[in-house]
């Protein structure tokens, strides 16, 4: 990835939960994305781009998790070990929060309230736009649901979006969910690297 002052390294979601074995929504393989994530990071630093992270921070109880109704284990309660950002991984750089009021966050610019349907900014778009930012490259975790939609966001408003596939893992629900995410983002004009 070539890194300028108007590119933005958006990072999806490396926390506990997800990249740890003993997360509670563990992406197999995730704790495997950090060293290469680690050299973005420093790949954008170096350039002048603008490096972001985005995080899951639930409340204990949403429609979002499977005890209350959704589809998935409580993860990413605010201030546990779950939420935290994996030790690996080198975090220089401001924060978006997902999901604070019990929303579904799957996306690092929106999120939606799981029985209205309503969206509402995280302002994560405000963060790039004040920031002159044209291109961004996402990675993290997981392909097939926080990643795919945070790079889908990025393509309807405008920024030129690469993929980066060696910073990225898949949840598959389904077998061959992460294939068919990545096939949805180059179908939505999302470059894959």
């Amino acid at each position: 990835m070539e890194y300028t002052p108007q590119t933005a390294l958006i990072i999806v979601d490396v926390q506990n939960d997800f990249a740890d074995p003993k997360g509670s929504l563990y992406v197999d393989g995730g704790e495997d994305t950090i060293p290469f994530i680690n050299e973005q990071i420093e790949g954008a630093r170096r350039s002048g781009a603008a490096v972001v992270y985005t995080r899951d921070w639930h409340p204990e109880s949403t429609p979002h998790f499977a005890k209350d109704g959704g589809i998935w284990p409580v993860h990413c309660v605010a201030d546990t070990w779950g939420s935290e950002f994996h030790p690996g991984l080198v975090v220089e750089g401001p924060e978006i929060r997902k999901g604070t009021g019990g929303e579904d966050g799957y996306s690092g610019f929106t999120v939606r309230d799981p029985v209205t349907g309503e969206e509402t900014s995280t302002g994560l778009e405000r963060f790039l736009r004040d920031r002159d930012i044209t291109n961004v490259a996402v990675l993290g975790l997981a392909t097939d649901y926080c990643v795919k939609e945070t790079a889908l966001d990025a393509g309807r408003l405008g920024f030129r979006t690469t993929l980066l596939a060696d910073g990225i893992r898949a949840v598959n629900l389904s077998p061959g969910d992460g294939a068919r995410a990545i096939a949805e983002l180059v179908s939505a004009g999302v470059i894959v690297e």
